[in-house]
């Protein structure tokens, strides 16, 4: 009863795995199934290919190497430092949050609960799954903890909303962190209606990003062509699985502190510190091929 917040149904459609009702993805399925209900799409989970498909040409200044904009079906976004800029220091409360839960857990101080924090990302890739390998934690226990955050310091994003909404094809999360937290964060940024799914740590079985079989269980699971897909990200080493699997990949600056990013590497294709330029210009580049 009553008028639905904006968001809220897409949020409510992302949260059980299927797209939007306002998606491209949902409106393609419902004139190919005339009356076939929402609930239709609950399983198997629908991410269409939107796009047809167009002739390859040289790359210019389209995000790749042979790939042009127009080509581009499935657009798929890191989350945390991505969608939103590192500069409001978001994710420094989820890393105290890492280096709390260790410490109590293990009766350190913060500071050794730091240093076991940051051994483990760097061996493991992420925390979490160094904790669960050698201490069994419970992930579920883990990162409602460290998700536990003041979400105000992230702005609505009006630009960025603009950008994704000029650009024609699917649009995933594909995160290590938890569906819940990737939920509120593009809520935060009045975005939410863009994501036709969310691909997070826990249906990557906990086995983070850069591991080479997270990648092939996303694509696989979201149907993503990686030669007709654009992946953006704050982590270059979380860039490399998905060039080395014929995806475009975009590299997010600043990124996170002390994680070190080579922006030279021969799998970054393209570095931006204006996410919703970025995209505004490739809106452009795909409005002009089209």
């Amino acid at each position: 009863p009553g008028a639905a917040r904006p968001g809220t149904i897409a949020l409510h459609c992302l949260r059980n795995g299927y797209p939007p009702p306002n998606s491209a993805g949902f409106q393609r399925f419902r004139r190919m199934t005339p009356g076939v209900g929402v609930a239709a799409l609950k399983s198997p989970r629908l991410n269409p290919k939107l796009t047809a498909m167009a002739e390859t040409g040289p790359a210019g200044a389209a995000p790749g190497p042979g790939q042009r904009l127009d080509t581009v079906e499935h657009w798929v976004f890191d989350l945390d430092n991505t969608l939103y800029s590192a500069d409001c220091r978001l994710f420094h409360q989820i890393d105290r949050r890492m280096g709390e839960f260790i410490g109590a857990r293990f009766d350190l101080g913060y500071e050794d609960a730091r240093r076991l924090q940051k051994s483990y990302f760097r061996r493991y890739g992420t925390t979490l799954r160094g904790l669960m390998t050698n201490h069994g934690v419970d992930p579920a226990a883990y990162l409602e903890f460290v998700h536990d955050i003041d979400l105000s310091v992230i702005d609505p994003c009006p630009a960025l909303d603009q950008a994704l909404d000029r650009l024609s094809g699917v649009k995933v999360i594909f995160t290590n962190a938890s569906r819940d937290h990737a939920l509120q964060v593009i809520e935060r940024l009045g975005i939410a209606r863009h994501f036709e799914g969310i691909f997070d740590i826990h249906d990557a079985d906990y086995l983070p990003k850069p591991e080479p079989e997270t990648y092939d269980l996303f694509l696989s699971r979201h149907r993503v062509t990686p030669e007709r897909s654009v992946l953006f990200e704050d982590t270059a080493a979380n860039l490399k699985p998905a060039a080395d699997r014929g995806m475009t990949t975009v590299l997010v600056t600043p990124g996170e502190d002390g994680v070190s990013n080579d922006q030279a590497a021969d799998h970054v294709h393209h570095v931006t510190d204006d996410l919703a330029g970025w995209l505004e210009a490739a809106a452009g580049e795909e409005a002009n091929r089209a």
